[in-house]
């Protein structure tokens, strides 16, 4: 993909609409909403890197209500023919078909490398990345397991979305405040992942999001990781002008 002259590709993530509730959800939406507003005019493409939703499962004939705002806005830039790339997170991962159809958005359930301008990127959420968190790793698999889908799938759509959100709210309140303090580079298990595959494959930029956590880091002399941070507590994203990747934040209005 080569950009246009003026063209930018904005890179985004964890908004985690519906949490902690209903007020703070919507102040989130409406600032999403007015970044994207004005990210549309000179948008080549937007990257949505996980965790849209605090929680989202898709019944056959039945989506979470709410959230009207952000996917008409979405739905205007898709009409638009700015295409629509959205990763899954590990609190909505059980994402079908529901954006494709309605937003003609790219649904990615797994990293995907791209080349933009000549540049090679690495995108995904990160989230069961790199060493350790073995019992998270372990739980994704039930998660994304077809017959576990399946499953819930037979829930009442009242009590398996409450039933979702109460334990959403737990792994929130597990991590605390965790997610918001850089580790240390021996401790950071993306860096660590980022380090490792940027051995095996060639990469300019490494993108995720998951870590809440803003950062910018040299991996080499050519490669950097850039964690896009969040949209409850930094409001950052990331904006690639076909020459330069930079970490940005949002002014809130």
């Amino acid at each position: 993909m080569e950009l246009a002259h003026g063209k930018k590709i904005y890179f985004l993530s964890d908004f985690h609409l519906g949490a902690p509730n209903a007020i703070a959800s919507r102040e989130r939406e409406l600032q999403l909403v007015q970044f994207l507003k004005q990210a549309k005019a000179g948008a080549a493409a937007i990257f949505i890197v996980g965790d849209i939703f605090d929680f989202w499962f898709e019944y056959k004939t039945v989506v979470p209500k709410g959230f009207v705002r952000l996917l008409g806005c979405l739905a205007e830039i898709s009409d638009a023919g700015i295409p629509l790339h959205i990763f899954t997170g590990n609190h909505d991962l059980w994402m079908r078909d529901y954006l494709t159809e309605e937003l003609n958005a790219k649904v990615y359930f797994e990293p995907k490398q791209f080349e933009f301008a000549g540049k090679q990127f690495f995108i995904g959420h990160g989230d069961g990345l790199g060493p350790g968190d073995q019992g998270y790793k372990f739980i994704k698999k039930i998660f994304t397991n077809p017959v576990c889908q399946w499953l819930f799938g037979w829930l009442h759509p009242d009590l398996g979305i409450q039933l979702a959100n109460y334990f959403s709210g737990k792994s929130r309140a597990k991590t605390g405040g965790s997610d918001e303090q850089f580790l240390g580079e021996d401790k950071e298990w993306l860096i660590i992942y980022t380090k490792q595959k940027a051995k095996e494959i060639d990469v300019d930029y490494f993108i995720f999001g998951h870590r809440h956590y803003a950062i910018d880091f040299k991996i080499n002399e050519t490669t950097r990781y850039i964690n896009l941070g969040d949209w409850i507590r930094l409001y950052t994203y990331g904006v690639f002008d076909g020459t330069t990747m930079q970490l940005l934040e949002w002014k809130k209005l």
